[in-house]
């Protein structure tokens, strides 16, 4: 059998669509950023985005360390994706959206008509 790129999953058209996805990704967190008020440039530093992130949902920034502890760090995902999504006034369909469908829905929370207006017994950002 003979081993080419594309049997490899290397083959040129996967990492075109691949690029194109993550400049999207990257794009539409961009805009979630600013709409919350935040440097859109900090979706760009790997660390500090997360702590972003998470100050966007409303809780404090310590939170990022819990993303370090294993089994932990699925419940934190969860609970800042939901914050995330009620803070832009969307519902649990939202979380789950972004949860399994990341990369539909950050963009749809970015350039959709969505604002930010963090829910309450939520802190705002600092």
């Amino acid at each position: 059998m003979q081993d080419t790129y594309a049997t490899n999953g290397l083959s040129p058209t996967f990492w075109i669509v691949w690029c194109v996805v993550v400049i999207i990704e990257i794009a539409a967190m961009w805009k979630v950023f600013e709409k919350a008020g935040k440097p859109g440039w900090a979706t760009l530093i790997p660390i500090y985005n997360g702590i972003v992130l998470i100050q966007i949902a409303g809780k404090p920034a310590w939170w990022f360390l819990l993303y370090l502890i294993p089994v932990v760090n699925i419940v934190i995902a969860v609970i800042v994706m939901h914050n995330l999504a009620k803070n832009f006034g969307k519902g649990v369909g939202f979380t789950l959206g972004l949860i399994f469908l990341g990369f539909i829905f950050f963009p749809i929370l970015a350039w959709g008509d969505a604002q930010y207006q963090p829910a309450l017994g939520t802190q705002p950002p600092a």
